[in-house]
């Protein structure tokens, strides 16, 4: 089995062979590819997305556009601080307390601006994650960029229960980045519900375990002192 860094290199590389990656480039990112506004059409068609009114999406560029189509229908969507380095670790995006555009709102440096910081007891239930992906495979099973903030970010939010064992969990790709092999998991590694590309939404159909929480044995040090609420949350579990 290929590792996740030999997939993302091989995935990276593709997409701009193919020449199917758009600014601000592939390697070490989410990468932005091009049919992404696309994917918020094919998504806005499910039942998960007209049923979920509250929306955890992570930031990056090719889901800006289903970001704005959330903000536009009036979804409220959570996007986590970068890195997690606020005391107040999510933004919120409340469209009926905004005075800005939907598309404004929906680029990072917008949600910074127009959005609240909120603390993980602020966040609302949430109806339905919208996470990035480098590559992934119809077994559910992903490659995210390699921070694993939004592993992170899925385990804070479950022990605090915003996200329940049937929240589902999708992420939008260009249909190259949809790959047939094995992708290596872990325990603290979000598995998917449905994988939506620019013509098709695929359905997973074996249920992978879930986190239920942090994984502290795999967290170094350094991480935790730089995450005000693992840092906090740490030195609660060792009073």
């Amino acid at each position: 089995m290929k590792s996740k860094d030999a997939i993302r290199q091989e995935i990276w590389q593709l997409l701009v062979q193919k020449k199917v990656a758009r600014f601000p480039g592939a390697e070490g990112r989410i990468p932005n590819f091009i049919g992404a506004e696309a994917c918020a059409k094919v998504l806005a068609e499910t039942v998960i997305w007209k049923s979920a009114k509250v929306l955890k999406a992570n930031p990056d560029s090719p889901q800006r556009a289903i970001r704005q189509r959330g903000l536009a229908e009036g979804k409220i969507i959570y996007m986590a601080v970068p890195r997690l380095r606020s005391e107040k670790p999510f933004i919120e995006l409340d469209p009926q307390r905004m005075k800005c555009s939907p598309h404004a709102a929906s680029s990072i440096k917008g949600a910074d601006k127009f959005g609240r910081p909120v603390g993980l007891e602020e966040v609302r239930n949430i109806d339905l994650i919208v996470c990035g992906s480098v590559a992934v495979n119809r077994r559910g099973a992903r490659v995210g960029k390699g921070g694993g903030y939004s592993d992170l970010e899925f385990a804070l939010l479950t022990e605090e229960k915003k996200i329940g064992p049937n929240t589902p969990i999708v992420t939008s790709v260009h249909p190259l980045q949809v790959i047939d092999g094995e992708i290596p998991m872990n325990t603290h590694d979000i598995p998917l519900t449905a994988i939506v590309t620019p013509t098709e939404v695929i359905e997973v159909e074996t249920r992978r375990p879930r986190p239920e929480g942090i994984d502290w044995k795999i967290l170094p040090q350094e991480k935790i002192d730089a995450i005000p609420v693992l840092k906090r949350r740490k030195a609660e579990l060792m009073e």
